[in-house]
């Protein structure tokens, strides 16, 4: 089976130094990475768009934007889609953030992000960079993100282009919805990203950190990864792992893990 459309999310390794993950995925015949503002910033913007385009990885996608709940949102997107532009990241994630300090307005917040999106998105076409809505779970609807189902998401999406904002199916935040995929059928062209993990149980305090390679979990991967196939999606699958048992092995070993449950357990 082809590693054609398969991509590491360099979360996934965390401790990996952006130039060994390169390095890894060059030696595994890995044509595309996911990255992260971070760890990029700290290598730098430029040296790392070099790294990439020097040994021909396709950036898939970049994390992240959003958090519209922050004073300086507006900057800071700006400055993660010019970022994007940089990398040759076609997509930047937008983790839309939790409720404000003090507010119980869910509604108000989503609303929120509605405009917010609408603020960001003519900077985001200049650039020739889509606004990739993502939708967690609702376990982290507080403090990470409102957006909690793909509906939702596409009920902000669908006020713009397609070309312009789209949503991330990631399927630990919504392998548990009994609507997600008549939701998969409906997003179509607006599928900007499909990314993978497991779910494991127990989840560990904070929660954050409680995915698994594929393979490990429950979530039925295979058959979200037909659904986003059947809508028309045909491009990048991200491998992106938060996971404080994962991220203690070498980057190496978890780089061939990944690609080991990729192949068995979503295509």
């Amino acid at each position: 089976m082809s590693l054609e459309r398969f991509s590491f999310n360099q979360a996934t390794a965390q401790r990996w130094p952006l130039p060994e993950v390169v390095a890894g995925c060059v030696a595994a015949d890995v044509p595309g990475i996911g990255l992260w503002r971070e760890p990029v910033a700290e290598y730098g913007l430029a040296r790392s768009a070099k790294l990439v385009r020097d040994v021909g990885l396709t950036v898939t996608s970049l994390c992240r934007g959003g958090f519209f709940s922050s004073d300086d949102w507006l900057s800071e997107n700006l400055r993660a889609v010019e970022e994007a532009a940089t990398l040759g990241a076609p997509e930047l994630v937008l983790v839309s953030g939790g409720l404000p300090a003090g507010s119980r307005d869910v509604d108000g917040a989503r609303r929120r992000v509605a405009d917010a999106i609408g603020e960001l998105a003519p900077h985001a076409a200049a650039a020739g960079v889509r606004l990739a809505i993502e939708p967690l779970h609702p376990m982290f609807a507080a403090d990470r993100c409102v957006i909690a189902t793909l509906g939702q998401a596409l009920d902000i999406a669908e006020r713009f282009d397609p070309a312009v904002v789209g949503v991330v199916v990631d399927a630990y935040h919504v392998w548990w919805d009994d609507t997600v995929y008549p939701q998969i059928a409906r997003a179509g062209a607006r599928i900007a990203a499909f990314q993978v993990c497991d779910w494991v149980t127990p989840l560990p305090e904070g929660v954050l950190l409680g995915r698994a390679l594929p393979g490990e979990g429950c979530i039925e991967l295979r058959r979200l990864r037909e659904a986003v196939d059947a809508a028309g999606y045909a491009g990048p699958i991200e491998v992106e792992v938060f996971s404080a048992e994962v991220w203690a092995r070498p980057g190496a070993e978890v780089l061939d893990a990944a690609i080991a449950g990729y192949l068995r357990h979503v295509v």
